[in-house]
């Protein structure tokens, strides 16, 4: 039994690095198409930077998909007992897949305070799902019973970062619509969870389970 479950360890932390690479790779992609593509920067949406035919579409789209595969990975990654946060995990690598195949027309537009196409929808739903999968994937990590201890701390500072930011996102779309208020939530969310998941990726990646660091559940659990 002692050699399946190394073997199980070891193909864990080596998803848990693919994941922790395929998240820089993805943002440092995002992030340079963002940058330097032809959108109107913070008082527009991060999904401009992929609108098809626009300059940086391509970089955009590899980089999304770079996202997708790093939360797909993760929740392969995780330990058994967190079952709930790899399913979030996992709904949230598709979300994300969808959100970068189907590119939305010009200004991303959304409801209710512009006309979106049926595309702009789809995009818009499976980009907001996409994340909402990765911030309630922090909170089922936080309050899973003897989750380890370790993830438990990273879970939560992510929690209190995003939830707010999630949170205000939403009453910002709804009461004021597009602009720079949105565009700039919008970033600091998705660094945070970003910054999530690399830091979980990354210290999955490097746990040893012959001295159960990152598999110790919280004292008492």
């Amino acid at each position: 039994m002692a050699e399946p479950a190394r073997r199980g360890g070891t193909a864990s932390r080596a998803a848990a690095s693919v994941a922790a690479g395929c998240t820089v790779a993805g943002a440092v992609a995002v992030t340079v198409a963002v940058v330097a593509g032809p959108g109107p920067g913070l008082t527009g949406y991060v999904s401009e930077a992929g609108i098809a035919g626009t300059t940086y579409a391509r970089t955009y789209r590899i980089g999304v998909f770079a996202l997708a595969t790093a939360l797909l990975l993760l929740a392969a990654a995780l330990p058994p007992a967190l079952r709930a946060t790899a399913g979030l995990l996992a709904a949230g690598g598709v979300c994300t897949v969808i959100s970068g195949a189907v590119t939305c027309s010009a200004g991303c537009p959304l409801p209710p305070f512009e006309r979106a196409t049926v595309a702009d929808l789809v995009h818009g739903g499976a980009s907001i799902a996409a994340t909402a999968s990765v911030v309630l994937a922090m909170l089922a990590l936080l309050t899973t019973p003897g989750a380890p201890a370790a993830l438990r701390r990273i879970a939560g500072l992510g929690a209190v970062l995003a939830v707010p930011l999630a949170a205000a996102i939403g009453l910002a779309i709804l009461l004021v619509g597009r602009g720079g208020l949105v565009g700039t939530l919008e970033r600091l969310l998705l660094a945070v969870v970003a910054g999530w998941g690399l830091v979980t990726a990354t210290t999955l990646g490097l746990a040893a389970d012959r001295d159960g660091r990152v598999n110790r559940p919280e004292p008492g659990m």
